[in-house]
């Protein structure tokens, strides 16, 4: 049997080229553009805008005023094609702003599925989120931020252009990320962030073993707590990845740094 079709209030204004699913839902004032895909059973709220090249996957939720796939805010963007992916069954409240990518930075912007993303967050041109993060009211990343799995940004969270943020990291309200910040770290405390441990809390509830966190805490202390150069703690760290794939991930992630670590 097919599907319902597409929802969508009398005032909102939908172009020829928008491609709808079944069971979509649009609400009223709300614009899509041309070369926009929209997922069955994604529910748009009122006032939005959605302008393409972007795909929107299915059972999003998408509510008022929302902007999205609008052209990056870099003067350097020539009005080259550049694209928005959005995958599946992400919140996205009210004013929210996610940006187009942009020829020089790889063309895309990506976000991935389950994440939850509250109000008047923006994420920048040629971003890449995860999938499963929260990002709090007012988190912002700059371009070209790169966001693991399973990633918590708190309120008024600031992201530096080309930083990136490993998986199961917790990033504290109104800290400035202006480094790298491995996985499973707690960044809090001053205003431009500072190891304060490993998110313990959150691997747990995420199904972690007293094992796995305990092996994730000696990496930890090794990177963080020896006092010896980053040289000393990479050698340290190689020994103990030997038993842990979570040392592992941690260790392949702090090598392809480009960027110093926040500390």
């Amino acid at each position: 049997m097919a599907g319902a079709p597409p929802s969508i209030h009398p005032t909102a204004v939908i172009d020829a080229n928008a491609q709808l699913g079944t069971g979509v839902q649009v609400g009223a004032f709300t614009s899509i553009g041309a070369d926009v895909v929209i997922g069955d059973g994604t529910c748009v709220g009122s006032h939005c805008s959605i302008n393409g090249p972007t795909r929107i996957g299915r059972n999003n939720r998408i509510l008022g005023h929302a902007a999205l796939g609008g052209e990056p805010q870099d003067k350097k963007f020539g009005g080259e094609r550049s694209e928005l992916s959005i995958g599946d069954r992400n919140t996205i409240r009210e004013f929210v702003t996610i940006n187009r990518g942009t020829g020089a930075g790889g063309g895309i912007t990506r976000i991935g599925d389950d994440n939850w993303i509250l109000a008047y967050v923006h994420i920048a041109h040629d971003c890449t989120v995860g999938s499963h993060t929260v990002f709090s009211n007012n988190a912002t990343l700059a371009g070209h931020v790169d966001i693991g799995n399973h990633v918590i940004l708190s309120g008024f969270v600031g992201v530096h252009q080309f930083c990136r943020i490993g998986a199961h990291a917790f990033i504290g309200m109104g800290v400035l990320v202006n480094g790298d910040v491995p996985p499973f770290v707690m960044i809090a405390a001053d205003q431009h962030g500072r190891a304060r441990g490993v998110n313990s809390e959150g691997l747990k509830r995420r199904g972690f073993d007293s094992a796995r966190i305990a092996a994730i805490k000696r990496a930890y202390r090794a990177l963080y707590l020896s006092g010896g150069s980053l040289g000393d703690a990479k050698l340290k760290l190689a020994e103990l990845a030997g038993d842990s794939d979570d040392v592992r991930e941690l260790v392949e992630f702090v090598e392809r740094s480009e960027r110093p670590l926040l500390r």
